[in-house]
């Protein structure tokens, strides 16, 4: 049997309200800065809400610095400055060739289109997930068909163990994974009907947690199986991943763990890594009652309960299908740093297994980092970063 070719990661970019780099929003997370904010008499809720919005003038700012031949939806117009990121940063990357294929990782896509004063700019289709895919493939001029990663909150880490599965089978050389959602009144009035949004900013595996905040993201990791695409000298790759469906509920996580548990153990065994060898956690930590419970079995289950573990949720909101994706480049960027961000508002632990919640940035020794992922329907996820250290 053949060695499955490794998928290097080449390239990565963050947009959120804490930057518009994965360098700037890094920096703001190792002095514990979060995104999220107190909004009233907004457009996304008629109630007070906390939730973490990207400046719509500094978007359109930058944007409007490409002189796009075409009119591009918020959602996209993100995609599209955070691809051209990556491309800048690393120009082996011919987003034009045929071996280079976009994944796009969303959940609800150009959500803000049933805003007839919104939509009224574009087509009627543009509103459907793979016409936004299409939209952004054709303004980079790629001539594959986009591939479109819809499954709720385990979207953006999925769409990344979808990727370097289709990299395996040699058809592509550089997959480019975009992870984005973005906020509006819909999103937030859907949450809201759960009872699930915090009336504070959310407090991740803490006692005093009541739910989740709202945000929204973009986010771009750029895949290749060709470590002559590489321009710099620490290599990290995606070693393996997984996904489960507990089928448990519509909406609510499993009571036990086992879905996350089997995609955790999945994961571990087709890496080779022993839970010993996982130096650092990047949990889903929604700030839920049930979902960091779930996560808290999942994890003991697999006898990771002493590993460092994070949430991102308190710094960048939920930002659903981009979830994924900007929690795993903080996590390589921790790798990279070896350094690990501390829980924003994390005080004391909540969940009744006894993990171990990082409280304050500090520096550790990262070789391999497991990003873990949960969402409706009981579906789950875990991916595997290992850097390559020969």
């Amino acid at each position: 049997m053949s060695q499955k070719l490794e998928t290097f990661i080449a390239a990565d970019n963050i947009i959120s309200p804490l930057g518009f780099t994965t360098a700037e929003n890094f920096e703001q997370l190792k002095k514990m800065q979060t995104g999220v904010q107190y909004f009233e008499h907004s457009e996304l809720s008629p109630e007070p809400v906390f939730a973490a919005a990207i400046d719509s003038y500094k978007i359109n700012s930058e944007f409007n610095k490409l002189n796009a031949k075409e009119e591009f939806t918020r959602l996209e117009k993100l995609v599209i400055l955070s691809i051209k990121d990556v491309i800048k940063q690393n120009p082996k990357i011919d987003i034009a060739n045929k071996k280079t294929l976009i994944i796009l990782s969303t959940t609800k896509g150009n959500i803000d289109l049933l805003d007839a004063s919104v939509a009224m700019n574009f087509d009627k289709k543009r509103i459907f997930l793979w016409e936004a895919a299409n939209a952004i493939s054709r303004y980079f001029n790629n001539p594959n068909n986009p591939v479109v990663v819809s499954n709720a909150c385990i979207s953006g880490a999925l769409a990344l163990v979808v990727g370097k599965r289709m990299l395996e089978t040699q058809q592509y050389e550089n997959i480019i994974v975009v992870g984005a959602d973005i906020l509006t009144h819909f999103v937030v009035s859907g949450f809201q009907s759960f009872k699930a949004v915090s009336s504070q900013i959310a407090k991740p595996y803490d006692a005093a947690r009541d739910g989740i905040s709202l945000g929204e993201a973009c986010g771009t990791i750029v895949l290749t199986n060709n470590s002559e695409n590489l321009n710099q000298d620490l290599k990290i790759v995606v070693k393996a991943g997984a996904s489960s469906n507990d089928a448990n509920h519509i909406s609510g996580p499993s009571r036990t763990g086992d879905g996350l548990f089997i995609a955790i153990e999945k994961t571990l065994t087709e890496a080779n890594v022993k839970p010993t060898e996982i130096d650092f956690i990047s949990g889903h930590g929604t700030a839920t009652l049930f979902n960091d419970e779930m996560e808290s079995l999942a994890i003991t289950e697999a006898h990771l309960e002493n590993v460092p573990m994070n949430s991102l949720k308190s710094y960048f909101g939920h930002t659903l299908g981009a979830a994924g994706v900007i929690e795993s480049i903080v996590g390589l960027q921790s790798m990279r740093e070896n350094t690990l961000i501390g829980t924003y508002n994390f005080n004391e632990l909540g969940v009744s297994k006894p993990i171990n919640i990082i409280k304050e940035t500090t520096s550790k020794q990262i070789n391999n980092c497991l990003k873990t992922a949960a969402g409706f329907s009981g579906c789950n996820v875990a991916v595997l970063f290992q850097k390559q250290l020969n």
